[in-house]
């Protein structure tokens, strides 16, 4: 497999986890880049996730992915973002 080949068959539904601190306004700031990436994202679709101490929130992002471009600018963004802990 050529490094260009994709295992992904775009346009496709492709989920997306974010980690960051449980503080009010983590899910909105996350939701305000996914929504630089794809348009149609509904933030109410977000599933939350509290860790069990309660202090990380885990957040689950389907996005309609369009290009392996698309992904790795969004997985940049989120990774750049000063709220965010991790990008799966």
């Amino acid at each position: 497999m050529a490094l260009t080949d994709s295992l992904i068959e775009y346009p496709c539904d492709f989920p997306i986890k974010v980690l960051g601190l449980s503080h009010q306004g983590f899910a909105q700031a996350v939701a305000e880049v996914v929504i630089r990436y794809d348009h149609d994202f509904n933030a109410a679709t977000m599933e939350m996730r509290p860790s069990s101490g309660a202090r990380y929130i885990g957040l689950t992002c389907t996005v309609r992915a369009t290009s392996r471009e698309q992904l790795n600018a969004l997985y940049q963004e989120l990774c750049d973002h000063p709220q965010v802990v991790m990008v799966l």
